[in-house]
């Protein structure tokens, strides 16, 4: 039998630091800091439910995120 695989460790990083950050540097931070994937969306995005280890998610509005979730 395969074993089961491990997920990759996800960064321990606060999301809510980036708030109030220019989008760009934000994300740049980020990957940094070991985040694989950065996802920008725009206020009120219509985006999937499904949880991606590693990817964290940033809502810009003016190129400043105002809201920041890992997944």
């Amino acid at each position: 039998m395969a074993p089961i695989p491990t997920p990759p460790a996800q960064p321990d990083d606060a999301p809510a630091s980036y708030v109030g950050l220019e989008a760009e540097s934000a994300g740049q931070l980020a990957r940094e800091r070991g985040w694989t994937t950065v996802r920008t969306l725009p206020p009120g995005a219509i985006i999937t439910m499904e949880y991606l280890e590693g990817r964290l998610n940033f809502e810009v509005e003016g190129g400043t995120v105002i809201r920041c979730w890992p997944g």
